[in-house]
C-alpha cells in the first residue's frame, strides 16, 4: 500500500494556519496520516523513507577500502547570520541591545575560529568538508579567502543561504524551494568556482520538498538525514539523492550550548562513538560498513581549547585501524555511486 505523499498534509497545514477557525483541520490531518501510515509503514515496508515515503535503499558494502569499515567525515559549518542573529553564548544577555557579549561571541567564531580550525586540520593531514552559507563569501571576503587557502580542495556543501534570515522558504511549495537552492548554488558557484555536490539544509530546517528540490538541481547527496549508521538512496520523484548520515548526537553546537558541554566532553564524545563503531565493526568483519558524518562549527573547535580537543581527537581516530577519515565526496566516490543519479 502506497503512503501518501507527506508534502500535501503540509501544505494544507500551512493553509489552516492561515485561519484559527480551520486549525483542527491541521490536527485532523496530522492525526489520520501518523495512526493510519506510521504503523504500516514500519510494519510492511521497511524500504520506504520514514520522513518522506519516498523509496529508499541502503547500499550493502563490506568495506571503504582495504580493511577500512568505518568512514569519518567531519564537516565545518560557514556560516552568517546578520547582526542580532546568531548561536547565544550568553542567551541571560540576548535581549539587550546592543547584545555585545554574543555578537562578540559569533565574530570570534568567523574572524578566528575557522582559520584555527581548518589549520588544525591541514596540519593533522585529514580531510574536511565545509557546509557554506552562500552569502559568507560575499560579507567576508578576506576571511574566506584566508580560510579557503588553508584547504583549497575541501569539498564545499551548500548550506542556503544564511542561518537566520534567509532559510528555507518552508510551506510555500516546491517551486519555491526549487528557486532557493538554485540560488544558493548559483551564488556559491559564482563567488568560489566550485559548483556544490552536497546540500545541508540551513538549521538542519528543511521537509519534504526540499529533498525533491535537491535532486531537481542537480544535488547527488545530503546530509538531511539523520537516522542511520549507513550509506542510503533515496528516490525522489525528480531523481535519487544519496544519503549521508548526520547523526544529531555527534553534532558539537547542540552539546555545548544546549547541554554545557565542553570541548573536552566532545573529544570524549567523538572518540567513544566512532570508537564503538569501530569494535563492532572489528567483532563483524563481514557485516555493513558503517558512516558517520559529524558537524563541527568555529564557536566550539575554533577557540585555542576547542582547537586543541580537536587535534587530539584526530590524533586518536587516526590510530584506530578500521576507520577512514575522509570527505563527503570521496565517500561518495567510494560508495560505487559519484553520480546516484
Amino acid at each position: 500500500m502506497k503512503i501518501p505523499p507527506v508534502f500535501g498534509i503540509i501544505d494544507a497545514y500551512y493553509f489552516a494556519k492561515k485561519s484559527r477557525r480551520y486549525c483542527w483541520v491541521a490536527v485532523a490531518l496530522w492525526t489520520t496520516y501518523f495512526l493510519a501510515f506510521g504503523t504500516l509503514q514500519a510494519g510492511t515496508d521497511p524500504q520506504m523513507d520514514a520522513a518522506t515515503g519516498f523509496p529508499r535503499e541502503p547500499l550493502t558494502l563490506t568495506e571503504w577500502k582495504p580493511g577500512k569499515k568505518v568512514a569519518v567525515c567531519f564537516v565545518l559549518y560557514v556560516e552568517v547570520w546578520g547582526f542580532g542573529h546568531g548561536p547565544n553564548f550568553r542567551p541571560e544577555m540576548a535581549s539587550r541591545t546592543p547584545d555585545l557579549v554574543n555578537e562578540a561571541f559569533r565574530n570570534y567564531a568567523i574572524n578566528f575560529g575557522l582559520e584555527r580550525t581548518g589549520g588544525v586540520f591541514r596540519e593533522e593531514g585529514v580531510p574536511l568538508s565545509i557546509a557554506l552559507s552562500a552569502l559568507f563569501p560575499g560579507q567576508e571576503p578576506k576571511v574566506w579567502k584566508r580560510f579557503r587557502a588553508l584547504l583549497p580542495k575541501a569539498p564545499l556543501l551548500a548550506h542556503g543561504m544564511n542561518n537566520s534570515t534567509q532559510m528555507l522558504p518552508l510551506g510555500r511549495g516546491l517551486a519555491a524551494q526549487e528557486k532557493y537552492v538554485k540560488a544558493t548554488l548559483d551564488l556559491i558557484e559564482k563567488d568560489t568556482g566550485v559548483r556544490s555536490k552536497g546540500w545541508s539544509s540551513p538549521s538542519v530546517y528543511g521537509n519534504i520538498d526540499t529533498f525533491r528540490a535537491c535532486a531537481a538541481n542537480g544535488i547527488a547527496y545530503t546530509l538531511d538525514a539523520m537516522d542511520s549508521d549507513f550509506l542510503s538512496v533515496l528516490k525522489t520523484p525528480e531523481g535519487k539523492l544519496l544519503l549521508i548520515p548526520y547523526p544529531p548526537v555527534p553534532v558539537d553546537m547542540g552539546q555545548f550550548l544546549g547541554r554545557n558541554y565542553k570541548p573536552r566532553d566532545m573529544e570524549q564524545l567523538w572518540t567513544d562513538y566512532v570508537g564503538e563503531l569501530a569494535r563492532e565493526a572489528e567483532k563483524n568483519p563481514e557485516g555493513p560498513a558503517t558512516v558517520i558524518a559529524i558537524g563541527i562549527h568555529p564557536f566550539v573547535v575554533g577557540s585555542p581549547d576547542g582547537a586543541a580537543a580537536m587535534r587530539r581527537t584526530l590524533e586518536t581516530l587516526k590510530k584506530m585501524p578500521s576507520v577512514w577519515l575522509t570527505d563527503t565526496e570521496a565517500l561518495m566516490q567510494a560508495s560505487g555511486l559519484d553520480d546516484p543519479r
